[in-house]
C-alpha cells in the first residue's frame, strides 16, 4: 500500500486507540507514534444495531468495545473538522472498523487514504509497517 508521507495512522481496537505518522516514504513506511489520546467512551448507542438478544446472551457483542470505537472515531472527526489530520490510514480489528465506518463524518471520509481490517494494537512498530506496506 501507498502511505503518504505525513500520513497518519489510526490503530484501532475495542479498548485501545494510538495514533502514529509516516515519516518515511510512501512505499517505506517509517511509523512514529504521535498521540495515545485518553478516550472517554460515552456513546453506548453505538452498538443498538449489534444488541440482538443471541449475540448478548452468549457474549458476542460487548458494547464497551463499540463504545471505544465511537470516541476514537468522535476523537478522529474533531482532529479531521480542525484540519489537524490530512491523510488517515484506518487500522482496526473488522468490528471496530464496522463500527467506525458508522461514525466518519464527511470531513474525516475525506481524509481517508485506505483501511485495513487486522488487529494490530499491542504490535510492534516493524510489525505496523510490514503489514502497511504489504496491504
Amino acid at each position: 500500500m501507498r502511505l503518504p508521507h505525513k500520513a497518519h495512522i489510526a490503530v484501532v481496537d475495542g479498548a485501545n486507540f494510538v495514533l502514529m505518522r509516516n515519516e518515511g516514504k510512501p512505499f517505506e513506511p517509517q511509523l512514529k507514534q504521535v498521540a495515545k489520546p485518553e478516550l472517554t467512551a460515552t456513546n453506548f448507542s453505538a452498538g443498538v444495531k449489534h444488541q440482538d438478544d443471541v449475540g448478548q446472551r452468549k457474549g458476542a457483542t460487548d458494547l464497551g468495545e463499540l463504545a471505544h470505537a465511537a470516541a476514537a472515531t468522535e476523537w478522529l472527526n474533531s482532529k479531521a473538522i480542525a484540519g489537524s489530520i490530512d491523510e488517515l490510514l484506518v487500522i482496526a480489528d473488522p468490528k471496530t472498523l464496522g463500527e467506525m465506518r458508522r461514525h466518519y463524518h464527511s470531513e474525516l471520509e475525506k481524509c481517508v487514504v485506505g483501511e485495513i481490517a487486522k488487529t494490530m494494537t499491542g504490535e510492534t512498530t516493524n510489525r505496523i509497517e510490514s503489514v502497511i506496506m504489504d496491504a
